[in-house]
């Protein structure tokens, strides 16, 4: 038997990799922008309502599979029109980013700025609020706010948070180790069980962090308080040294799920 030339060995095992690599490639990449923003949520409607279709034509149900026949023109016009904002946000995401990515600040080291500068400003007495993305993007509560994309420092973050500063009343936000803007306004939480004395931006950290995975560091302007917001609770009154551990485990976390790594201890 002869051993295949060079164009034959192309055309059986290089062409066949290739092909699925890059449209390996494309998928992660739009997944990656999509998590940016809250298409996300829409798209993982979509394809909810794409199961049960499936399921009901396997399984022939017919009065679902007529019903779904019905609505699936009106739901590809609804979605197109509902994700315009959305696709419009990629499409910049895409100009504005190399499809490679960038290289962002060391965890650890913006990690222990965001708690420096909350330990200072808690010693003076004043209020902080600050949005760390994780999986999830923020990119429009980043866009209602003062865009910065800058390199966090405890600095920086001190000064965006003293009085007379335009900007010491809203969140910022930081996004893939930058400052990503500041003077962003989040939602209110709605739990009626959260303590009645707690203010607007202790209802706003627990606000963002039921809409998202995000991590909220707060410090009250009351009490000086350090507290916590992620999954849906508030940690209130935490130390600095107990912060920096969480904040730790919380972002390598993230960091060890992107990798596909399965992680046994959740904080």
């Amino acid at each position: 038997m002869n051993a295949p030339t060079l164009i034959e060995f192309f055309t059986i095992y290089v062409r066949p990799v290739l092909d699925v690599g890059i449209l390996a490639f494309l998928i992660y990449k739009t997944y990656q922008l999509l998590v940016m923003t809250d298409a996300v949520y829409l798209i993982r409607g979509l394809l909810i309502l794409l199961a049960i279709y499936g399921i009901s034509f396997f399984l022939k149900l017919s009065t679902v599979t007529w019903i779904m026949n019905i609505l699936a023109p009106g739901l590809v016009i609804g979605l197109a029109i509902i994700l315009q904002p959305e696709l419009r946000r990629i499409f910049i995401q895409i100009g504005r980013q190399s499809i490679f990515g960038k290289k962002s600040m060391a965890r650890s080291s913006w990690i222990e700025a965001a708690v420096s500068a909350s330990v200072y400003l808690a010693e003076k007495r004043r209020g902080v609020i600050i949005v760390m993305a994780r999986k999830v993007g923020l990119a429009s509560y980043i866009e209602k706010g003062i865009p910065l994309d800058a390199i966090i420092s405890t600095s920086l973050l001190i000064s965006v948070f003293e009085h007379d500063n335009p900007l010491h009343d809203g969140a910022a936000i930081i996004s893939q180790g930058r400052l990503a803007a500041a003077g962003c306004f989040l939602p209110l939480s709605d739990q009626q069980e959260i303590r009645k004395t707690f203010g607007s931006r202790h209802r706003a950290a627990l606000g963002i962090a039921e809409e998202s995975d995000a991590v909220v560091l707060v410090v009250s302007e009351e009490t000086g308080a350090l507290s916590l917001a992620y999954d849906s609770k508030l940690y209130y009154d935490l130390s600095s040294e107990e912060i920096l551990e969480r904040l730790h485990i919380l972002f390598s976390e993230q960091n060890l799920r992107r990798e596909g790594n399965e992680v046994a201890n959740e904080p």
